[in-house]
């Protein structure tokens, strides 16, 4: 009898800074953390945590997933190309970053209402509550554990580490 697999991340696609499409399965047997990103908030300096998460962990097998989103406080008005420019020239980022997307709502992306059902934040709400929130994802893309915005990059060292581990 077969079995059927349950919804993981690599389900999902999403649209790359650069306007191509990118199925999240090119991410399969990876660690992800995905993040809902800004460019004028006040957690945006965790920019370079995450830079400095990617560089210390990549070849390991660990990707960060930027997904900028202006829902909150319209902190990322700016578009694809402002929003490269920005976190180049401030933060050198060189992970992947994606379009603009919504994480909340009627309009919540497919990987963000996948994510916030299968990881809820505190007292069970699924909301994101701002920008800058964290998900850590294990490497057959189920959703390991969510962060809140205020859990710095060096925060989730001891959980990325774990699921780096052969």
């Amino acid at each position: 009898m077969a079995t059927i697999a349950s919804p993981s991340v690599y389900d999902f696609s999403a649209t790359a800074l650069d306007g191509k499409p990118v199925s999240l399965s090119t991410y399969q047997g990876q660690v992800l953390l995905i993040v809902n990103t800004a460019s004028a908030c006040g957690f945006t300096p965790q920019y370079k945590g995450l830079q400095a998460l990617y560089d210390r962990y990549k070849t390991q097998g660990l990707t960060v997933l930027g997904f900028p989103c202006n829902q909150f406080g319209q902190q990322e008005p700016g578009t694809a190309d402002q929003i490269r420019s920005f976190c180049d020239t401030n933060f050198g980022v060189t992970f992947p970053l994606f379009q603009k997307i919504e994480v909340n709502g009627n309009n919540a992306h497919p990987l963000y209402q996948f994510l916030t059902k299968s990881a809820p934040g505190i007292f069970g709400t699924e909301a994101i509550k701002w920008n800058f929130t964290k998900f850590l994802i294990d490497r057959s893309g189920q959703t390991f554990k969510r962060y809140p915005s205020t859990a710095k990059p060096e925060d989730l060292i001891k959980d990325i580490e774990q699921l780096l581990a052969p």
